[in-house]
């Protein structure tokens, strides 16, 4: 019996040494490969498993969860503005009421005014709207004192016409207007740099709500022949224009020096 068994196990050993190596080597490398590959897959599956867990990716959940969701800080700083917000809007609201009214007294009395100027008669002075604008005339000055050395000089030259402009700040009649001269060039007579008109009565400190278009006009006619004013006939400086720029610049100097000095009348001699 010993025999018999030995004899067997020699067979099988026979049998396993006679075997195919390449195949024996190709089905173990197989076997290690399918080993490997499940070990791999388990591994894989495994980290994944233990990576989702780990707190970082908690923690990076967290805190993407938190960037969408705005902070405490955030909040209360965008609730800031928006009562910044609300505030600014609520001072600025009461402002459109008085506004609008200074707008619409502007607008009556200057169209008031208008239809006085064209009721008329004697011709003093015409007025037409720049551009159909209501706030911005030109207005036409035809007469100044006959006996003056001006209207000589308009008699000359055949200029039928001094032409100035007046521009109606929004709280007209409550505050004075802007007036210039734009033709001819002039000299003396109080009209200075760029056509700009001394006069205290075209200032906040002299002006009175009172005063009309025509009286305005009419006392810078007066002034026009007190302050001895004439037509420039010197060759090229009469043909250069005034400007506003320039006009503006001058009155905002002239008041300063006026209001720092006083205003004086000027002297009997002149006029």
């Amino acid at each position: 019996m010993a025999t018999l068994l030995r004899k067997i196990g020699l067979i099988r050993l026979h049998d396993r040494d006679t075997e195919d190596p390449k195949h024996h080597q190709g089905s173990l490398k197989g076997t290690k490969g399918n080993q490997k590959n499940n070990a791999n897959k388990h591994c894989q599956t495994t980290n994944e498993t233990n990576i989702l867990s780990t707190p970082e990716i908690k923690a990076r959940k967290l805190d993407q969860h938190g960037k969408d969701k705005p902070s405490g800080k955030d909040k209360q700083g965008k609730d800031a503005k928006e009562k910044q917000q609300q505030q600014h809007a609520s001072s600025i609201t009461p402002l459109a009421p008085h506004r609008q009214h200074c707008t619409q007294v502007r607008t009556r009395r200057l169209m008031k005014e208008l239809q006085e100027i064209r009721r008329l008669g004697d011709n003093f002075i015409t007025v037409e709207l720049v551009e159909d604008n209501l706030y911005d005339w030109n207005v036409k000055l035809h007469q100044v004192d006959k006996d003056s050395a001006l209207w000589q000089d308009m008699k000359e030259t055949s200029t039928e016409f001094i032409l100035l402009n007046v521009s109606f700040p929004d709280n007209f009649p409550f505050s004075p207007p802007f007036m210039r001269v734009l033709t001819p060039r002039l000299e003396n007579g109080y009209v200075l740099d760029g056509g700009a008109i001394c006069m205290e009565l075209l200032t906040p400190r002299g002006w009175s709500s009172a005063y009309t278009v025509e009286a305005v006009m009419r006392q810078f006619a007066a002034s026009l022949v007190k302050g001895q004013g004439r037509i420039c006939r010197k060759a090229g400086k009469s043909k250069k224009a005034f400007s506003r720029k320039e006009a503006e610049a001058t009155f905002k100097s002239l008041v300063k020096t006026h209001e720092k000095y006083g205003w004086v009348s000027p002297p009997v001699s002149d006029g």
